[in-house]
């Protein structure tokens, strides 16, 4: 009887093992397509001459502000779609195909519609929006979708991402939000109802800032080299289209069928007048200098080393500068030994750090957390401030219970 069993899965195992030897698709990188860029010359447009006449007042320095409540993040990205003349650039690890995903593509169809050049870019992995629907927006003129890193969609997808897991693993985190090169939205929200405290059942405590003035336009630049990088691929490359006479019958279908939701959540979010508060002034932003810091995309392609790791390197020395105070705040926290060694090199220097991240109850990872936990002694009696964040705190931030 064991004998038997033994002999079914030896056989399943070694044709999985053909399969991802053999039989796995992949995405060509030389793709054609064509290079964009940003827009610099915006000073004619509602932001763009906002931002020049703030950067006029603050002596070139660029303003901040946190994006606390997810409505107020909506809210803020809705509103600069509105109020976008020239151009959108938007770059995320992920998008769902929920409220939050239906409501910014109708949002960023009605500004093609009027003219706005919309260029988006989403990592591939974790994206569940179909593609289906992500090519009815990249059919439209002054809409370009492309996916970074992609699987290949020939095939099983489990056995092309397993087939080419070493590529396939390093992902692309950055999320950005600008509009017409003079405003932008950094930070820890990608596109999903969970980020923006659309959901009952899953609230994220979650963390963005509003960049405005000569930093958004670092921010563009920034995004280009991600647009126009070998990695990043067009929609229409990985997809079939057909014809477009289907498609705009399919968006129309689509876009009436989400009538009554889109406009529920739209004048929700815009009830939040947090964007043209701190455009008028009436409420202040803080004012700093800053710039943008990022690893090269080409990092993904080269073996793992210090060469690569610009970003590293550039918060490393941030950091060893730090006299005072240093204060991380983190959902996801795994030190290692030398991330140990290196805070405990900062308390002995003097410097009062504290952690933030979350605990057991709050994480939406448990295998992030089981990596963690090991190392909370030893974070302590290194002396840092370590603090975990509870299971309700996303509900009592929004002001529930």
């Amino acid at each position: 009887m064991l004998r038997a069993m033994k002999s079914p899965i030896r056989a399943a195992v070694a044709c999985l093992a053909a399969l991802v030897a053999s039989g796995c698709a992949t995405v060509p990188l030389d793709v054609p397509k064509t290079e964009s860029y940003v827009i610099a010359n915006t000073a004619d447009t509602y932001f763009g001459a906002a931002a020049e006449a703030w950067s006029q007042l603050n002596n070139s320095q660029s303003g901040f502000f946190p994006l606390v409540q997810g409505m107020d993040a909506l809210g803020a990205r809705l509103d600069m779609i509105e109020k976008a003349e020239k151009t959108i650039d938007l770059q995320y690890f992920l998008m769902k195909g929920d409220t939050a995903g239906l409501v910014l593509a109708r949002a960023l169809t009605a500004a093609a519609d009027r003219g706005v050049r919309v260029r988006f870019l989403l990592d591939d992995v974790f994206t569940t929006m179909p593609d289906r629907s992500l090519l009815l927006l990249n059919e439209h003129p002054n809409i370009e979708i492309r996916l970074f890193n992609p699987i290949s969609r020939r095939g099983l997808y489990a056995i092309n991402f397993a087939g080419s897991f070493k590529r396939a693993n390093r992902r692309m985190h950055n999320k950005s939000f600008t509009v017409d090169s003079s405003i932008s939205i950094v930070g820890g929200r990608n596109i999903a109802d969970e980020y923006f405290q659309l959901k009952d059942d899953a609230v994220f405590a979650d963390f963005d800032v509003l960049a405005f003035g000569d930093i958004a336009t670092a921010i563009s630049q920034s995004f280009d080299t991600y647009w126009n990088h070998e990695l990043a691929i067009p929609m229409e490359r990985l997809v079939d289209a057909d014809e477009a006479e289907q498609l705009d019958e399919e968006r129309s279908r689509v876009f009436a069928e989400s009538k009554s939701t889109y406009e529920a959540i739209y004048r929700e979010a815009l009830s939040s007048e947090l964007l043209q508060n701190l455009i008028s002034g009436a409420q202040p932003l803080f004012v700093a200098d800053a710039r943008v810091i990022a690893d090269d995309p080409d990092k993904l392609l080269n073996p793992i080393g210090g060469e690569n790791m610009a970003l590293a390197a550039d918060v490393d020395k941030l950091l060893r500068q730090a006299e005072g105070e240093l204060i991380f705040v983190s959902p996801y926290y795994v030190p290692g030994d030398d991330g140990v060694q290196y805070v405990r090199g900062l308390v002995n220097k003097g410097v009062r750090v504290v952690v933030i991240t979350n605990s057991l109850a709050s994480n939406n990872h448990v295998a992030v957390h089981s990596g963690y936990s090991g190392y909370r002694k030893d974070v302590l009696g290194a002396g840092v401030e370590l603090y975990e964040v509870r299971a309700n705190a996303g509900r009592e931030a929004q002001g529930g219970d």
